[in-house]
């Protein structure tokens, strides 16, 4: 079979898809959840969405949440004039574009928004778009700080909306794969969880470095509205365009890339966070005035009984990779870019070869009782290790089943995958790596209570 399939050709396999895949150079192609016809919604059956936060994030989540049938953007907000021209120019003269996100919520005809502003806003943003009657998907980390949490849950109960926080990969047909793998005992128990994700120095956006327009000023830019709580400091178009930089905007690499390492091991493992943490870093190679790490590494352990380690490294010179090893008492799974993979040599008692001592007769006897209980299945050396490999299609893209599923809920008003409360807990777990980094020590967490412990 060809192995270059889209999306739409792989729902068309029908019989493939509801066997669960197909094979491709000896992976397993997982399938897509057929959902039958896409609906086709009337112009009265829109689900009326709005940006808030027009980056190249906010940007980039709105061009993939309007590829899910029945949602049209009506609003942008932004406190930068050629972001919001850019809205305009990409989406037509129709739609609302605004400095002050409190026009946008005005609206009765928003149904939902799309928050994607710097951290330090997320809090304020979220609570007033739910009190406002709106539905919101709320981009990583769902905090800044602590104190964010539980208030944005509280508010999301008591005003009955729908939030998701943006984590998409716990919408992923391969952490979804990962999770069942797990949950059948493919690699035993787990012992240890290895996650990475480094960046090459060579492409300095991904290092937080993203570039300034040349018209960047006081005119084009709403400097006091950007800063919202954060010091009050005169304009500053690096802080700007590279708030995550800077701690009075952003939360480091932590909250930026550790917390999506947590959403996925708290979705594979169901479990709720860990309850100790120990970092350490530092500023390695960006020495660019930048108050934030880019070389962080975290231990931390879980009450199920394993430990994570966590790192990323903004000075990786030979690429860019992301992913997780889970080590288990049976094996080993790797989880990555659109693929998951369980390797383990198959376990055979071994007799204790700390004999030598004996006399020859006592030593032949016992290997010899040994091998006729337990007979040798590799005579010929090392068993071999099974591998097994699912992979997404080609052309997957996670971010569209994240939205998809916030969608769905909006519409139905059932629960989501990622709620305020998974959000806190992932990106309270990923923020302890800060503390710990910051104060010089270890610190421990209750992840059910979601507080700090001693």
């Amino acid at each position: 079979m060809n192995s270059r399939i889209n999306r739409r050709d792989f729902l068309r396999t029908g019989s493939v898809a509801a066997a669960g895949g197909y094979m491709v150079n000896g992976a397993h192609v997982l399938a897509i959840a057929d959902d039958g016809p896409e609906p086709a919604y009337s112009a009265n059956d829109q689900i009326q969405l709005a940006l808030i936060g027009a980056g190249g994030q906010g940007q980039y989540d709105t061009k993939v949440a309007l590829q899910v049938p029945g949602v049209k953007l009506v609003a942008a907000a932004d406190c930068y004039n050629g972001r919001l021209d850019h809205c305009r120019e990409v989406w037509g003269d129709g739609i609302l574009a605004t400095r002050d996100y409190r026009e946008i919520l005005a609206r009765s005809d928003v149904d939902a928004v799309l928050i994607a502003t710097p951290d330090h806003w997320h809090m304020q943003a979220g609570i007033d778009a739910m009190k406002a009657g709106k539905d919101v998907y709320l981009e990583k980390p769902m905090i800044h700080l602590y104190s964010d949490g539980q208030e944005i849950i509280e508010t999301a109960r008591a005003t009955n909306r729908i939030l998701q926080v943006g984590s998409q990969r716990v919408s992923s047909i391969i952490y979804k794969k990962a999770k069942q793998l797990l949950e059948s005992g493919a690699i035993g128990q787990i012992t240890v969880i290895n996650a990475w994700w480094d960046r090459n120095p060579n492409y300095p956006t991904l290092a937080f470095d993203s570039s300034i327009p040349p018209d960047a000023s006081t005119e084009t830019i709403d400097w006091p509205r950007f800063l919202g709580t954060a010091p009050k400091i005169p304009f500053n178009a690096e802080h700007f365009f590279q708030w995550r930089k800077w701690k009075a905007y952003g939360s480091g690499v932590a909250g930026d890339l550790f917390v999506h390492l947590f959403s996925g091991t708290h979705f594979i493992t169901g479990s709720h966070g860990p309850t100790r943490a120990m970092a350490t870093g530092g500023i390695r190679y960006w020495k660019d005035g930048r108050d934030q790490p880019d070389v962080l590494l975290g231990l931390f352990d879980y009450p199920q009984g394993f430990n994570l380690h966590l790192r990323v490294n903004f000075v990786n010179g030979a690429q860019e990779t992301e992913g997780f090893m889970f080590t288990g008492s049976e094996g080993v799974m790797q989880v990555g870019w659109g693929r998951v993979s369980v390797a383990r040599a198959p376990r055979q008692p071994a007799p204790d070869y700390n004999i030598e001592s004996w006399a020859k007769a006592t030593q032949e006897k016992f290997l010899a009782d040994f091998h006729r209980k337990y007979p040798p299945t590799h005579p010929s050396g090392d068993p071999p290790q099974a591998e097994e490999v699912y992979e997404a299609p080609p052309d997957y893209n996670d971010s569209y089943d994240h939205f998809k599923n916030f969608f769905a809920a909006v519409r139905s008003r059932q629960p989501v995958v990622e709620d305020p409360v998974f959000g806190y807990r992932a990106a309270g777990a990923a923020l302890l790596a800060n503390v710990s980094y910051e104060q010089d020590k270890i610190v421990h967490w209750d992840p059910e209570a979601m507080k700090f412990g001693t």
